[in-house]
């Protein structure tokens, strides 16, 4: 058999230096383009969902975060939890954020009888601006106006959610604001408190949880909702390069901390949506990337077959003077080996050192999303070894219809 391998690996060679080059750099182009309908569409598919999910943990999760209790209206305990925090080494930064529902109002200074305020419903936040901002960038999202600082007492910022410059939605269940810019007052009810403040800034994210709230210093809200204790809702934290967020997690459960919050890793406070349509999207692709794939065999299928019906002569010549069919057969599979794996190498080869590398620097901008290029080594590889099957498949089996003809009908011609 080893024999045969070799005398297989000769003719094989022997017909590829042979063959026109034209049509050797269309089968190869035909495969690069397969291989990267089989990558790319799939992973930008999944990659759009992928930049969500990034953008969720940059500018709000972070690597971890600690949240409160289903049945609990805060933190209990978040001095001490902050306290443990501190004192482990893991830990990079972290931002500590309260949290209320309550009512945003504009023109309630000149509505009339025959004109209403407009008003919405809007979760107040109440941050630490320097801490915040060094966590997840947040004055990176300033559209209009200018961030907080630690002494803006009366003083907001309003997510472009709110705002019907940005967001023009009618619908009964939700109210954009006109007419808001920095430098207007609004009036925010919070915990039964009502108060005025100027808008000193809009921020517009592809993060709802930033661009679907209004922010206040975090001094002044929690006058307002009464947190004296400073009890907060959530915390966020940046973990040091390499730390692991599981196991961090782990020595938060040993301390005794899921006793008072949730505990999650920034895969773990995943909206569960995003889960479903990454694995359907991965889904599609990879269907897409099936009919690729049947359209490549096909192509290499007629290729190899018209060749071997054009050089029938030859091949019963070859028969006639003692070399088995078997031999002829595997020239065929390692031609059909070397058109699958010229392709999957060159597209290997611009995936990783074109696309994925173009995609990060130049993210797709999806009105919901930084869209990237989502491609591991695992499943590139394993998306070559698929091309890699489906071609020697097709390269074999019209070399095994012509070898099994008839010695003498195939030298002449019949």
């Amino acid at each position: 058999m080893i024999q045969k391998i070799k005398i297989g690996w000769f003719l094989a060679i022997r017909q590829v230096r042979r063959a026109n080059k034209w049509t050797t750099i269309l089968i190869i182009s035909v495969m690069v383009l397969t291989f990267l309908n089989l990558v790319v569409v799939s992973g930008i598919l999944v990659g759009l969902i992928e930049g969500s999910v990034q953008a969720q943990k940059d500018y709000y999760t972070g690597d971890f975060i600690i949240s409160k209790l289903d049945k609990k209206d805060y933190i209990e305990k978040t001095t001490e939890i902050i306290d443990t925090i501190k004192s482990m080494p893991e830990v990079a930064d972290y931002a500590v954020r309260y949290n209320e529902g309550g009512v945003a109002e504009v023109n309630y200074k000149t509505k009339t009888k025959d004109t209403d305020e407009e008003s919405t419903s809007a979760t107040i936040a109440g941050i630490d601006p320097i801490a915040e901002d060094r966590l997840t960038n947040i004055s990176d999202f300033i559209v209009e106006g200018s961030y907080l600082l630690p002494d803006d007492y009366d003083k907001v910022l309003v997510g472009s959610f709110f705002l019907w410059k940005y967001t023009p939605i009618e619908s009964p269940g939700f109210t954009s604001l006109r007419n808001v810019y920095p430098g207007s007052k609004i009036r925010l009810t919070v915990s039964g408190v009502t108060r005025e403040f100027t808008v000193k800034g809009i921020l517009k994210s592809k993060v709802d949880d930033v661009s679907a709230k209004i922010f206040m210093v975090d001094k002044q809200f929690r006058q307002i909702v009464g947190r004296e204790d400073k009890n907060a809702d959530d915390i966020a934290i940046r973990l040091v390069a390499g730390a692991s967020p599981t196991l961090f997690k782990e020595a938060l459960k040993r301390a005794g901390i899921d006793k008072y919050a949730r505990l999650q890793t920034f895969e773990d406070a995943q909206p569960k949506i995003l889960k479903d349509i990454k694995a359907t999207f991965a889904l599609l692709g990879n269907a897409i990337g099936s009919i690729g794939l049947a359209v490549a065999s096909i192509t290499i299928f007629i290729v190899i077959f018209i060749n071997a019906i054009t050089r029938r002569k030859f091949i019963g010549i070859m028969k006639g003077i003692g070399i088995d069919g078997k031999v002829i057969e595997i020239s065929y599979i390692f031609q059909s080996m070397f058109y699958a794996l010229c392709g999957s190498g060159i597209g290997i080869t611009i995936v990783f050192l074109i696309l994925v590398p173009f995609f990060k620097a130049n993210p797709i901008n999806f009105p919901f999303s930084d869209g990237i290029l989502v491609a591991t080594l695992s499943g590139t590889f394993a998306r070559a070894g698929l091309l890699m099957l489906a071609t020697l498949i097709a390269g074999y089996i019209p070399a095994r219809m012509i070898v099994r003809k008839n010695t003498l009908d195939a030298i002449l011609g019949r």
